[in-house]
């Protein structure tokens, strides 16, 4: 293999890797409950929307004791 393979296929490999990461990032932000979201701008900073969080609980264990119960 010689050296301008070698070199392309490295970059290729590695945006690639980085692209990945940067979209599993994003899409792990989307889906959290957060009320806000800043990356590098504000040197990555999250804030939890924890009402949210427990809205979502309470939903999902009224939704299985209804289930429960109509069995």
């Amino acid at each position: 293999m010689n050296t301008e393979t070698f070199d392309s296929v490295f970059w290729i490999s590695f945006i690639t890797i980085v692209s990945g990461m940067i979209l599993k990032l994003a899409s792990m932000c989307q889906k959290s409950k957060c009320k806000e979201c800043v990356m590098c701008g504000g040197r990555i900073r999250i804030i939890r929307d924890t009402e949210a969080e427990q809205k979502e609980a309470e939903s999902e264990l009224t939704a299985k004791a209804l289930g429960n119960t109509a069995e």
